[in-house]
């Protein structure tokens, strides 16, 4: 060994024995807590980590739909939204009328409607009459009065839409061709307002009932007296009502018989018909003519209506 190495190992030895390198307890406690620090700093780090997840959470997580309100607090109404194809919500079904399914009319018969009211009457709404009846005089229009007076009653004239009234001459089949006449008609067909002919009946029923006698029109020392007749199997409803008074001549004496004259109003919807038999010289009303004229009148209108 060389003399300079044999120097350092004894520069080494003497520093080394002039340390302290402390007892062995004390080496141990100083590595413990060494050890515990690393562990400290290791759960923090954790719980640092942790308490950031969980605040990252609440600051995600969006908030319940609904909170409830309050016991007593009203609830505010939400109107509906549109729908997902852009329409407007679906409307609410409404209630339909007990005994009527809903697409049913008045009629009681589903999915039909209620003829339309007209607004006009043509020539071919007026009946013709049976062969046997005709005495070759031709039927003329004439603005004539519809009703004979009954003490001045106004009966349903503020709901008339049209009206049209023609004179028509008949003879009774058993008359031979060339004679005279044996009655004519005022018949008229008036056009209501909708759901007013049925009033304007009701009108003329109290009209009969309140005018039970009067004077005669023209002629102030005869009366007449009116009554209504029973009656039904025409249109929709009819009124029936009669005149009688004292019989004339053509010279004007009585005949000692009654004069009797017939009235008969029909109503088919809003259209009401009258025919109101005037006889002709003096003769008075056949109730079994004025019964069949009556049904071709109704004919004729339910033919014009559809």
């Amino acid at each position: 060994m060389s003399r300079e190495l044999s120097e350092l190992y004894r520069s080494l030895a003497a520093d080394a024995d002039a340390r302290d390198l402390g007892l062995p307890d004390v080496l141990r406690h100083q590595a413990d807590r060494r050890a515990r620090f690393r562990a400290a700093g290791s759960t923090l780090a954790v719980g640092l980590v942790v308490v950031g997840v969980v605040i990252g959470a609440q600051v995600i997580t969006p908030p319940p739909a609904s909170v409830p309100a309050p016991a007593g607090t009203p609830m505010p109404s939400v109107s509906p939204s549109p729908s997902a194809t852009g329409g407007s919500p679906s409307p609410s079904v409404p209630p339909t009328t007990p005994g009527r399914s809903p697409g049913t009319t008045s009629s009681g018969v589903p999915g039909t409607q209620q003829p339309r009211t007209p607004t006009s009457i043509p020539d071919r709404a007026f009946f013709p009459l049976a062969p046997a009846n005709q005495t070759g005089i031709a039927p003329q229009f004439r603005d004539e009065a519809v009703l004979p007076n009954l003490c001045g009653a106004d009966i349903g004239g503020e709901a008339i839409v049209h009206r049209r009234t023609r004179i028509l001459t008949y003879k009774l089949p058993q008359t031979p061709k060339g004679y005279v006449p044996d009655g004519s008609y005022a018949h008229s067909i008036t056009i209501y307002r909708a759901g007013r002919a049925d009033d304007v009946l009701k009108e003329l029923r109290q009209a009969v009932r309140d005018c039970p006698e009067q004077k005669r029109p023209g002629d102030s020392s005869m009366r007449s007296r009116q009554r209504l007749l029973p009656d039904s199997g025409f249109g929709d409803e009819s009124v029936l009502f009669e005149m009688r008074s004292a019989g004339q001549d053509v010279n004007g004496d009585p005949t000692g018989v009654e004069d009797v004259r017939l009235v008969r109003a029909i109503r088919v919807g809003d259209v009401v018909t009258i025919l109101w038999e005037q006889g002709w010289e003096n003769t008075s009303s056949k109730r079994a003519q004025v019964d069949a004229d009556s049904l071709r009148a109704v004919a004729a209108i339910r033919s014009w209506l559809g």
